[in-house]
């Protein structure tokens, strides 16, 4: 499948070094961003990029929009002058399927994505809505690309905003508890890039187990604590200080927050 990407971010850059990691070919895969800078990263990296929109649309069986929030009016304008459009996904957080529906009535078929930059290494996770408008080959053939770099699951429309504030926001929650505690393990005397391994290969155990273990994590927590012991005095303390409420509150103000920007651009 030839994707041709619109954005060279971070995440757009994250996608395709992942699926090239997972098997396809960089001749499939091509780049067109307004900055310069980007297009020649991402030329340094191997990836073809073009400058010109009529080559990515014409090449592309999937177009893919990775650009930020504030310039996707901008892009979407620009794709509606085109008579016929391929397939389009939207990777943009504040575009809703109804939106891209009305402002590209010349796609053959739109598609809502929240990917995370963990594809990049072939440990990301993308939720597709369930309510797109590609037909069933092309559907599935999206998802084939992208669960090379990771997971794939399906959800509502409706449930996109809660995908944003857990999995697509979500690494960098963890980035910062990775960082706390590798600061803690520093405290106690740990030099830092001990700590930092000890805290990385920690989270990724843990998240490992959660995902094949086939077990509750609270039934994977209570195996961790011994009656008396020392990490039932640690989640003692963790619960004293409110995580629970804190990660809930986070992720509520991220998913409100990508409602709003979604009715704004609406």
């Amino acid at each position: 499948m030839r994707i041709g990407f619109v954005g060279a971010g971070n995440m757009a850059e994250a996608l395709m070094r992942g699926m090239i990691a997972g098997g396809i070919d960089n001749t499939n895969l091509m780049a067109l961003d307004v900055n310069r800078e980007r297009n020649e990263a991402m030329r340094a990296f191997g990836f073809q990029i073009t400058d010109r929109m009529e080559q990515l649309i014409g090449w592309a069986e999937l177009i893919v929009l990775a650009v930020k929030p504030m310039a996707a009016q901008d892009v979407l304008l620009t794709l509606g002058t085109f008579e016929r459009l391929p397939d389009v996904l939207s990777i943009v957080v504040s575009l809703t399927q109804q939106t891209l529906a009305e402002t590209l009535p010349n796609a053959s078929g739109i598609a809502r994505a929240m990917p995370n930059t963990p594809m990049r290494v072939g440990a990301g996770v993308t939720a597709f809505n369930d309510n797109h408008s590609m037909n069933r080959e092309c559907f599935n053939r999206m998802l084939t690309a992208f669960s090379h770099c990771g997971r794939t699951v399906i959800v509502p429309e409706s449930l996109m905003s809660a995908v944003t504030a857990i999995s697509g926001s979500g690494p960098a929650y963890v980035y910062l508890f990775i960082e706390a505690l590798a600061d803690a393990g520093v405290k106690e005397g740990l030099a830092r890039d001990v700590a930092y391994e000890l805290a990385a290969q920690t989270a990724l155990g843990a998240s490992k187990m959660v995902l094949e273990a086939g077990m509750h994590p609270a039934a994977l927590k209570d195996a961790v604590c011994s009656p008396g012991g020392t990490t039932i005095e640690a989640i003692y303390m963790l619960e004293k200080a409110g995580l629970r409420a804190a990660i809930t509150d986070a992720v509520d103000a991220c998913a409100r927050k990508s409602e709003a920007m979604g009715k704004q651009k609406g």
